[in-house]
């Protein structure tokens, strides 16, 4: 049986709240950008482009041998081989990524469930390659943070577990468009993954211009997200 991605319907109770949280989070995230509320969620992103790095280093038979998160939402990961144009786009897109897939399991507990366990397993693992103690505080609090959550959402009536998924999956997905726009578009920042990957891709295009493919690249997988949840819950 082929799967139909097709919206034919919209908008039932379920897509309604699908929408309204999303728009909810949007708001809150928009309002709180340049407090310090927001800086672990944003800290999750930086996590999350810095992984996508080593997990593309992994599958072209490289090697991780760092990876850092500083405290002013920067971020770095130590790799030796790979295929190295492939690891450069991994940061950003695969971010971007990570974000629609978290929109995506929220829309279900089981899938929720899932996504805040792979979560919990990437910051142990993390947790013993860290080369910093930003890194390291992240991860340990975000294993304790996701882990209250959990039991509250298991053993209390307090059931936030698929709220604080989609919470962070739309943090992630708007900082990762933002944060290509800032650091390769409106600026040109020599030592950027963009910058880097125009001297080793033949294209002709330069550093902000593949900013503003992946920025593209990236909004389409915020795009995706929303249209692939109302398909789902419908």
């Amino acid at each position: 049986m082929r799967p139909n991605w097709e919206l034919k319907n919209c908008c039932n109770h379920d897509q309604q709240v699908f929408l309204i949280t999303v728009s909810v989070c949007t708001v809150v995230i928009l309002a709180l950008w340049r407090t310090i509320l927001l800086r672990p969620f944003k800290l999750v992103t930086v996590f999350l482009h810095e992984a996508s790095h080593a997990i593309a280093c992994k599958l072209t038979c490289g090697k991780v041998e760092g990876i850092q998160v500083h405290a002013d939402e920067g971020g770095t990961t130590q790799t030796r081989g790979g295929v190295y144009w492939l690891i450069l786009p991994a940061g950003y897109l695969g971010s971007s990524f990570w974000g629609m897939l978290l929109i995506l399991a929220s829309t279900n507990l089981l899938t929720a469930r899932i996504a805040a366990g792979c979560f919990l397993a990437a910051f142990v693992v993390v947790l013993f390659v860290a080369k910093n103690w930003t890194l390291r505080g992240l991860c340990i609090g975000f294993i304790v943070f996701l882990g209250v959550i959990w039991v509250l959402q298991e053993t209390t009536k307090v059931r936030v577990l698929c709220y604080i998924i989609l919470f962070i999956g739309v943090m992630n997905s708007l900082f990762s468009v933002y944060d290509i726009y800032d650091d390769l578009i409106s600026r040109r920042v020599h030592s950027s993954d963009a910058e880097k990957f125009a001297e080793v891709c033949p294209c002709p295009c330069n550093g902000v211009g593949w900013g503003v493919i992946w920025g593209l690249i990236s909004f389409l997988f915020l795009c995706g997200a929303m249209y692939l949840g109302l398909v789902i819950l419908s």
